[in-house]
């Protein structure tokens, strides 16, 4: 099967990172780069737009070139790349920003190449919700959209946020965000309030509690991967989005049971990322070890249903034909 290709409008840029046990600098970060690895280890490749400063180190792009990544929506300017830097507890759910330099990132402005115009599927990246709509009025003719956001703009473009969800067909946020967005204080019905704006789906991101997905035709939930030892967190959600959206792509098929099985890959190439820093542990990732985790992920949360002998203790219990 030749690989799905996927329009991906986000960040490429370089980060810092420290943990309790170790510390990284220059590392491949921003959330493009991540979706475009985890794509290709579900054998999708990505079609970047992003804009780099001049010091992006060619490293970083012959690895995204090798993995299948489309540069040639990926410009080049002036000045430094956007960089960031964080440090984690030894609770890992705990993050501290250290800096956010946007540098060239705030030049961005989305221009598609015109042979990405034609794209099938599209993820938008966690950025400004003018910038997902200018990128989404560039393409044509899109089978699916795939939106994710964040908190920031709930707050400061709530407008124009709206509009950009009503025109995607799946939106990822996690619970908190959620919530904020709706006003409902349950996250299932703040997702299914947001059906009715346009999404047929949306997924809850729980971090290492895995994800939900509310769909016009159902519910899954689907548990993370246990992983023995979590060596940075980062980028997680985006290998999340990079392994779902690469095998919906791969398939082609949008059914509730496809989601399903897209949500358990997303789930297990997100189990690979938080391994290693950067996209260390993705880009050694072999077919084998992605099927062999999917289906270890697929074991345990399968069991068998269970039917009691007896009724509950303290149930009134009439037996059949017995006077009442």
């Amino acid at each position: 099967m030749s690989a799905a290709t996927i329009l991906c409008i986000g960040t490429v840029g370089i980060d810092e990172v420290e943990t309790p046990a170790s510390r990284v600098e220059n590392v491949l970060g921003g959330s493009a780069s991540y979706f475009a690895v985890a794509a290709s280890v579900v054998g999708s490749q990505a079609q970047l737009v992003s804009v780099v400063g001049d010091d992006f180190p060619d490293a970083h792009r012959q690895m995204l070139a090798a993995r299948g990544a489309d540069l040639s929506g990926l410009v080049t300017l002036p000045g430094k790349c956007f960089r960031w830097g964080g440090r984690y507890h030894e609770d890992m759910n705990q993050r501290e920003t250290l800096y956010t330099d946007l540098n060239v990132l705030s030049q961005f402005d989305p221009h598609l190449p015109d042979h990405f115009r034609e794209a099938r599927y599209v993820f938008l990246a966690n950025t400004d919700p003018s910038l997902q709509i200018k990128a989404l009025d560039q393409v044509r003719a899109p089978d699916l959209v795939v939106l994710d956001s964040m908190n920031l703009w709930i707050n400061i473009a709530r407008p124009v946020l709206h509009e950009a969800i009503s025109r995607v067909d799946v939106l990822l946020m996690n619970d908190e965000e959620i919530r904020q967005y709706t006003g409902a204080t349950n996250v299932l019905i703040g997702a299914r309030q947001i059906l009715e704006h346009g999404p047929q789906a949306v997924i809850v991101k729980r971090g290492e509690y895995g994800a939900v997905l509310v769909h016009r035709e159902g519910m899954f939930t689907c548990p993370a991967f246990p992983v023995d030892h979590v060596v940075d967190p980062t980028g997680a959600g985006d290998s999340f989005a990079g392994g779902f959206v690469g095998h919906l792509a791969q398939t082609r098929d949008h059914s509730l049971a496809n989601f399903r099985r897209a949500i358990a890959h997303g789930c297990v190439v997100a189990s690979f990322t938080v391994e290693d820093f950067s996209t260390n542990r993705l880009v050694s990732v072999t077919p084998e070890s992605l099927v062999d985790r999917y289906r270890a992920l697929r074991d345990l949360t399968q069991f068998d249903d269970v039917i009691p002998a007896h009724p509950p203790v303290g149930s009134v219990h009439h037996a059949q034909g017995a006077p009442h």
